[in-house]
């Protein structure tokens, strides 16, 4: 973070800006990657109460979560997901890698996010081209994969292991088009294939999208319960991410 806020990320070489080559410098200014680390870096050192119902309900555009005391909370960065059963979908799927994944259990709850910088969601995502008439964007298969691991597809399971499920998006603003789509229940299971095996979906609004000023928002409208080694991380993070969100000089 301290590196980019104050030039040292450097910049790329010609070959890797034309992907001819990987760069191993230690700072990519353009990497998803390394935003994702240093936003749920300071995340996670911040008490759980204040900041996941509220950015969850930014999300989401309601007041769908409370404030409380997280039972199991676990963050995971990167988390591959068991590929996709293939009697659920007309073509062969690989593991899905989910940029964060938060749970707690109380109630029993997942949420998966994706973080998007300057790129907009992928519309092409491996082993599925669309040519099977549903879509293959990131959203869509996100949302597919979180609601077969969440309990939400009708199949025969030992257990009733059902999880709420909701899915953000993170990137450097808000107005993903295929969030507004997908946030519709009808529009969502069209785009999905089997739909007739997902008799309920969660709560709804269960798709949500903040934008990287949204976050910083909404940690430093809670200023007053961190202490001060809290207050420094999200104050270097708002700087941050204020930084991130400027458009890409050309």
């Amino acid at each position: 973070m301290l590196a980019e806020l104050r030039g040292k990320g450097g910049d790329v070489c010609r070959q890797a800006k034309a992907g001819e080559i990987r760069c191993p410098l230690i700072v990519r200014p353009t990497s998803e990657d390394v935003v994702t680390g240093e936003i749920f870096g300071v995340l996670e050192a911040l008490n759980p109460r204040w900041w996941i119902s509220d950015l969850l309900n930014a999300a989401l555009g309601e007041e769908r979560f409370r404030r409380q005391i997280y039972r199991q909370l676990e963050i995971r960065l990167w988390d591959r997901q068991p590929a996709f059963p293939r009697y659920l979908v007309p073509w062969s799927e690989g593991q899905t890698e989910v940029d964060a994944v938060i749970t707690w259990e109380n109630p029993p709850t997942t949420v998966f996010v994706e973080m998007k910088l300057h790129s907009s969601l992928g519309a092409k995502v491996s082993h599925h081209n669309g040519s099977n008439g549903f879509p293959s964007d990131q959203l869509i298969r996100n949302a597919r994969v979180g609601l077969w691991r969440c309990g939400w597809y009708d199949e025969e399971r030992l257990f009733d292991d059902r999880r709420d499920f909701v899915l953000v998006l993170i990137g450097r603003k808000r107005g993903e088009r295929l969030v507004d789509s997908y946030r519709d229940p009808a529009t969502l299971l069209d785009q999905l294939p089997n739909d007739q095996r997902i008799p309920v979906l969660p709560r709804l609004p269960f798709i949500g999208e903040l934008g990287y000023a949204d976050v910083a928002r909404v940690l430093a409208a809670n200023k007053r319960h961190y202490n001060r080694a809290e207050r420094v991380l999200v104050a270097r993070l708002e700087e941050y991410l204020a930084h991130k969100g400027r458009p890409r000089a050309p």
